[in-house]
Order: C-alpha cells, then structure tokens, then sequence
C-alpha cells in the first residue's frame, strides 16, 4: 500500500495536535506524517516526517500556507491541533473538500455550540439533559443571579486546558473573581460545583463523517496529582460530601479506561442529539446517578494517545473508514486499564 500523507497542525507539546501525531504514530498505517506549528522550537515539528512552521491561525494568509502545503505534500487527511485552527479550517472548509482533502470536524453549527460554553448550556437544558446550574456573566449586577456556592467561573469561550478558571466558596469571592474577569472578557460563565475529584471522567465520541456511531470510549480521571488538576483548594463551604478538596483538572488527563457503560450512554445520546460527526469529547462528573455534563469539545481530545494505547484510535479509524473505505465494526473491544502519563524532555538543535 501507497503512504498516506497526513497533516496535522498544532504540534506543539501538550497539545491536541501532539496527541493526535502519538495517536499516528501507533497506527499500522503506513503514514507520512506532516506537522505544522507556530513556534519554531515547537516539540511537535520533530515528531513527524515533515515539520513547516506556519503563521497563527488569525493570520491573513495562514489557509493559504496550509494550502500550499497540503498540494506540495499531497495531503489526504488534515487534522487541526489546535481549537483556533478548527475554527479558522471549518470556516473554510469547502476549499479542502474541493480538493479531496478529508477534514475530520464536525459541522459548524456543532463547532459554535461547543465553543460557547453558555450556548453548551443552553443546548443541554433545552434537551432534557443534566449540567451544572449555569449563569453567564456581563456584568457585575449579574452575580446577584448566582444563588449556588461552591462556583466555578470560567471564560465562556476559549479557556482550553482549564486557563483563567476559578474556584469561589463564598460570594465576597465570586464578586471579586468576576470582576477580575470583566476586565478581561465581553462575558463568562459561572457554574455550580458539582460532585468530587474522584468523580470526574472524559468521555469520547466517535462517528463516521456522516454522523454514524462507531464507539464511545471513557477515562475515570484522577486528578489530584500534581500534573493533572489546574486547581485544588481545601474545601472550605462545610460541605462534606464534595471531599476535603476543591479541585479542576487540567488539560493533561490520566485515568481508568473502560466503557463506563451508565457514563457512556448518557453522552451518546447527547452527541447524538447534536448531530456531531468525526471525533467530539464530554467532561463530566458522576454524581448521585446523574451525569452532570459541563463542557463539550468538538474535536478531538487530550486524552487521544491514552485511547490509542488501548486499542481505540481515532485518527486511524476515521482513515480506515473515509479514505481506504474499510468497514468499520461499531463498538468494537479495546482494552481497559490504568494509563499514567509524564513530560519528556527533547533537545532542539538550532
């Protein structure tokens, strides 16, 4: 079989884009790989066959830089790394498709839901489904609408990897965290704490490009280490049954793999109620038999290595499936276990 030139862009360590090249990497395709980022000492520019830099994804002339390099590699699948890069490809992608290049993503309709946490929100209410009381924030007068504590305030757009999201356990707290990020974003999102550390898990989705289901995978997070949680407090509210800390976990997940078949289903019929296509990805905490749903990503996860050690590879199936049109066999076995992760360190010659 011919190699099959694959592109993915936003390599850089820690990233999406890093998770999907180690997911590649462990295909048995015969790949060439071709990686793009924005910063020249970028981790991810030495992990494929080819690595270019490229301009930011807001830049003028960054499409047609993708472009130029997909006709000079012959690309047949490109993969964004990044949620800046999907939403700048998306936005363009019937150039691609013209010219028979398979763009993994889901719709735009899906991508603009999932990006706007408060629009999330909105969708899961609307449809009968579980999340933590939510209030979105514009300005300072809104706060009187919060009648939840511990909260969680968070940007209602961007804030990948968990950045500038805050823990408030009093009201004095919430006031001042908002107004702190008022000054910074048009508007946010405050949510209701919900349930322990140990009872967060991530769950993917994936689908055909038509919107078949083929599997759904879930990691149960731990999240105190010191790797894998953003923030962690000590529970000061008197509320016992939320665990001696507060804790957010980062963008760097490390857990049980397993089907979690009570957590699994829930989401399925949540994705499946959005219409999403390719891979897509909920957070969410299992607390008292619910599945409080918080946040939905429209791409592929951080967690994509992890899966592909266990025999869920996402990248592969989506290639299997579109390009060398291979039956797929829904919900297929892979294996479940404890996947721990750590940094590696790479020198970079000049």
């Amino acid at each position: 079989m011919n190699k099959i030139n694959v592109m993915v862009t936003g390599a850089s360590g820690g990233g999406v884009g890093e998770q999907i090249i180690k997911a590649l990497k462990l295909s048995t395709l015969n790949l060439n790989i071709i990686t793009t980022d924005i910063n020249k000492n970028s981790k991810g520019l030495r992990e494929g066959d080819f690595g270019y830099i490229v301009p930011f994804a807001n830049s003028e002339n960054y499409i047609d830089k993708i472009l130029e390099l997909c006709e000079k590699h012959t690309i047949k699948v490109l993969f964004p790394g990044s949620e800046a890069e999907l939403t700048v490809l998306s936005k363009h992608r019937n150039i691609f498709e013209d010219k028979d290049i398979l763009l993994p993503i889901n719709s735009d309709e899906v991508i603009d839901i999932c990006t706007d946490k408060t629009k999330t929100m909105n969708f899961l209410r609307d449809n009968g489904f579980d999340f933590p009381q939510s209030i979105t924030i514009q300005s300072i007068k809104d706060i009187e609408k919060i009648k939840f504590i511990p909260a969680v305030i968070k940007p209602s757009i961007g804030a990948g990897g968990s950045k500038d999201i805050m823990i408030a356990q009093t009201y004095d707290e919430v006031k001042l965290f908002s107004t702190y990020l008022l000054n910074m974003y048009n508007e946010f999102i405050v949510q209701e704490y919900v349930g322990t550390p140990d009872s967060e898990y991530t769950v993917g989705i994936l689908n055909s490009m038509d919107g078949e289901f083929i599997n759904s995978i879930a990691i149960h997070k731990s999240i105190e280490t010191a790797l894998n949680n953003r923030i962690r407090i000590k529970n000061r509210t008197g509320n016992e049954q939320l665990g001696k800390n507060l804790v957010i976990s980062s963008g760097i997940s490390e857990g049980f793999v397993d089907k979690f078949p009570d957590i699994t289903s829930i989401c399925e019929k949540v994705i499946k109620k959005l219409g999403a296509s390719a891979a897509i990805n909920v957070q969410c905490r299992y607390y008292n038999k619910k599945v409080y749903i918080f946040e939905i990503n429209p791409r592929f996860s951080g967690t994509t290595s992890i899966r592909a050690l266990m025999g869920y590879n996402e990248p592969e199936i989506l290639i299997r499936k579109h390009i060398l049109n291979e039956e797929i066999k829904k919900s297929f076995e892979y294996k479940k276990g404890y996947v721990s992760r750590g940094l590696v360190e790479v020198k970079i010659n000049e």
